[in-house]
């Protein structure tokens, strides 16, 4: 993937070696940052038991934070984001444009170890996530590690495809669509809950594979293999896959991000037709 040299984006907060209170409430307003936790964290398909587990390692904090904004500390990683974060913004900013409407640019939190954010704390084991209440993507980079070792996934261009799965909630956040899922979720059984949860995590593969598309018909940012990098990550983290590696076995019914079979799928439907109407997956029939 072509990125070094690039534009990187202003909207990254470096919160890297910051430090938070040990008893933190959650939320900042005890029970009911609970509640919203556990709400937020089903609704992202999230185990919210694991966004709590931050438990001892967490440290008192110093007297005085500063929130870095910018690309941060002068390392590829974090240019590496800071580039992939400003290609999502000129990609979506033109889609927005486009259709006579306004993008709000999201901002990415950079964390490491465990980070507080208005859906709650949360440690590095939950993964990159989408914060609807702040309208904020966080990642701790050892995620990066992570794909590569556990999940087989490697490249550029299959981090690259992390950050824009999370960027594609986002602009269903900027389109309304999390908003109308979550009031019928809040209606419905387990089973639909979790139906409707991989169709906006599809849907999500798919904004990932439309950002791809327009990319690199704008700038030429892929080269041979990233693609193939980009499906390769999508399959890695499909639910089936995950289940039969932690559980030794599948529970299709338990699925809220989809098979591989499925993310793979979407991913490459947005990839190659490059447009919104063709990520559509609440269409019943086309999942």
């Amino acid at each position: 993937m072509r990125w070094k040299g690039e534009r990187q984006s202003k909207n990254v907060e470096d919160r890297r070696g910051m430090s938070i209170s040990r008893g933190a409430k959650v939320g900042g307003i005890g029970g009911l940052g609970l509640v919203v936790l556990v709400v937020v964290g089903l609704f992202l398909g999230i185990d919210p038991g694991v966004m709590l587990q931050v438990g001892d390692s967490l440290q008192s904090p110093p007297a005085s934070v500063q929130h870095s904004v910018g690309p941060g500390p002068d390392d590829d990683d974090s240019r590496f984001v800071a580039v992939v974060l400003a290609e999502t913004e000129d990609v979506w900013n033109d889609v927005f444009s486009g259709a006579g409407r306004r993008y709000q640019e999201p901002k990415l939190v950079l964390f490491s170890g465990a980070v507080e954010s208005a859906c709650g704390m949360a440690g590095s084991a939950v993964g990159p996530f989408y914060c609807p209440a702040d309208q904020k993507v966080y990642l701790d980079l050892v995620f990066f590690d992570e794909l590569h070792n556990r999940f087989g996934a490697s490249g550029d261009f299959a981090r690259a495809y992390v950050i824009a799965h999370e960027i594609g909630h986002h602009v269903q956040m900027q389109l309304g669509i999390l908003q109308q899922v979550s009031q019928i979720q809040s209606r419905v059984g387990t089973p639909e809950k979790n139906k409707l949860s991989v169709m906006l995590e599809l849907q999500a593969d798919c904004l990932a594979g439309m950002w791809a598309h327009q990319a690199h018909k704008r700038r030429d940012i892929l080269e041979s293999g990233d693609l193939e990098e980009g499906l390769n990550a999508a399959s890695a983290v499909g639910d089936d896959r995950i289940q039969k590696s932690s559980r030794g076995y599948v529970v299709p019914d338990g699925f809220t991000h989809g098979s591989s079979a499925q993310r793979v799928r979407w991913f490459r439907r947005g990839f190659e037709e490059g447009t919104l109407q063709a990520c559509n997956t609440f269409e019943a029939d086309r999942l």
